[in-house]
């Protein structure tokens, strides 16, 4: 399995040291869900931090061992295919996206059942003012992050088989990560409300798919950063949009390596810097046949020697 790489290792850390501190605190009556969960915006408990902090509390152990448990499952995967900067930046902007689906959905749900115009609210037969009753909209926890992750997962590894309980049979990657998305819109559409922001799970993927169509095809020129390939040589984020439905109905390899697993791993990285060095030897070449050998510069002089140097 190997070592857990450290940014994974870091957030579950976190994670798990504010829940444990959360009911340290709360013994002194210091409740650190009304400080760093997420508010309304225009509760008077709301503050711009939580927009961060909200994703790192959790309301009880399951919900922590849940987030935690695709933490460690999916995101040690993507950590070594993104690379560390990456995969936290990815990690972070997915969970400020939910949160603020989330507020945009609350905010639909303040003006379409006209809270601006009362001063309070009944609660099973309790009439409770109208600022308390909103400072109650507070959200907490990490699935938001988690969600942006499976779906990072999806595509990026779309054939992948899983198995999930209790279905008795494995279902590829991608269409594990559909079903997800399916059952959070249907969720966030029934009428039944069960203290569940669906909307805010959705809005981490949405954000998710927005941050990869960019990697995958905003700059078209194939570079790499941190560890991460973008994936096409498309000119826009249309374009990998394109590809990723595409993907959907064909089986194809990943446009990202496997660093992560073994032989595996390691037989698809050669594969890769042979490729490379293939497409970098013949543009070299080119070079030589344009301009000569004298044409080329020490850098490039350097590279043909070593790509074509005999191997051991």
């Amino acid at each position: 399995m190997g070592s857990i790489p450290p940014i994974t290792k870091n957030l579950l850390i976190i994670n798990v040291l504010c829940f444990f501190a959360s009911i340290a605190f709360a013994s002194h009556g210091i409740d650190f869900d009304e400080l760093f969960g997420l508010h309304f915006f225009l509760a008077s408990h709301f503050r711009p931090w939580q927009l961060f902090t909200y994703m790192f509390m959790h309301a009880g152990w399951q919900h922590l061992f849940f987030n935690m448990f695709a933490v460690w499952m999916f995101g040690r995967i993507m950590e070594q295919t993104m690379g560390q900067g990456r995969f936290l930046f990815y990690y972070l902007t997915c969970g400020l996206g939910a949160g603020l689906m989330q507020e945009l959905v609350q905010v639909m749900q303040y003006w379409y059942l006209g809270f601006g115009s009362f001063e309070q609210v009944s609660l099973g037969g309790t009439l409770v003012p109208m600022a308390d009753y909103l400072n109650r909209w507070n959200t907490v926890g990490a699935s938001g992050a988690v969600y942006g992750i499976l779906l990072a997962f999806g595509m990026t590894y779309p054939e992948e088989r899983m198995f999930i309980f209790p279905l008795p049979v494995p279902i590829k990657a991608k269409y594990f990560v559909m079903g997800y998305a399916v059952i959070e819109l249907l969720s966030a559409l029934s009428l039944k409300g069960d203290g569940v922001a669906h909307m805010a799970h959705l809005g981490g993927m949405l954000v998710g798919l927005l941050l990869i169509l960019y990697w995958r095809g905003g700059n078209g020129k194939g570079s790499r950063r941190g560890g991460y390939r973008s994936y096409g040589n498309g000119n826009s984020s249309w374009d990998g949009l394109r590809r990723w439905f595409s993907s959907l109905t064909k089986k194809k390899e990943p446009h990202i390596d496997v660093t992560y697993g073994g032989r595996y791993g390691q037989e698809a990285a050669y594969r890769q810097q042979k490729k490379e060095e293939e497409e970098e030897l013949n543009r070299i070449l080119d070079k030589v046949k344009k301009s000569g050998y004298d044409g080329l510069t020490p850098e490039e002089k350097r590279r043909l020697f070593d790509i074509t140097k005999p191997h051991s």
